[in-house]
């Protein structure tokens, strides 16, 4: 059970400076090129591999807060194609969110296949690593897809693990559990990718007003 705080209203005032209280964040934002990515997909014939390279960007948002809780957070957009390539092979759009009074990390996400989810972790302000997931069925880091999906694709679970690098890039891996009519097992959808930097954040608007009035 969580120990909320009996007042559900009151709101504190946060810091201006998003890219300064990012926490285990604070190494990803930013805007990112990986080539090297691995993508391991199911096929009618079997478990398909597929390099990919990809551009996500990670700009800092102003802080949220939902009456005492506050966040600081990324606004991200990943688009990824397969190597040669123009074609979109997959986009994705969300926010990656640190509450810095309880250490929980959120990444929210949306693909333009019809589906979105929410997955849940917990990191120390100076971890390098850290693990978030999401749960079909769960009300607070839940899995919701359209009705095709569910029924020839269910995704049971999605785990994301990040990695900040020493040299100033980030990793992540991926697993996305799936149930699929006609396998006697679960199938493990993986991606797995290292990003470096190729542009600078842009700082949040309310940093921006305070650096211009001189705050």
């Amino acid at each position: 059970m969580e120990n909320f705080p009996k007042d559900i209203y009151t709101e504190p005032e946060p810091d201006v400076d998003t890219l300064a209280n990012l926490g285990p964040l604070t190494g990803m934002a930013g805007i990112w090129t990986g080539t090297r990515g691995l993508d391991v997909n199911p096929k009618p014939d079997g478990p398909e591999k597929q390099a990919f390279i990809e551009h996500i960007e990670l700009q800092p948002i102003d802080a949220q807060t939902n009456g005492p809780q506050l966040f600081y957070g990324l606004r991200y957009h990943t688009r990824i194609v397969k190597p040669d390539d123009v074609e979109t092979f997959h986009d994705q759009v969300g926010y990656w969110l640190w509450e810095p009074a309880t250490g929980n990390l959120l990444q929210t996400l949306s693909i333009p296949r019809g589906q979105t989810a929410m997955a849940v972790g917990h990191a120390a302000a100076d971890a390098k690593t850290f693990r978030l997931q999401a749960v079909r069925g769960s009300l607070t880091n839940g899995i919701v897809s359209n009705p095709f999906l569910e029924h020839a694709f269910r995704t049971e679970s999605y785990t994301i693990t990040v990695t900040i690098n020493a040299d100033g890039s980030w990793s992540y891996e991926q697993d996305t559990v799936l149930i699929i009519p006609g396998q006697a097992e679960p199938f493990h959808h993986t991606d797995r990718n290292t990003l470096r930097k190729i542009g600078e954040p842009t700082p949040n608007p309310t940093a921006q007003a305070a650096a211009k009035s001189g705050a």
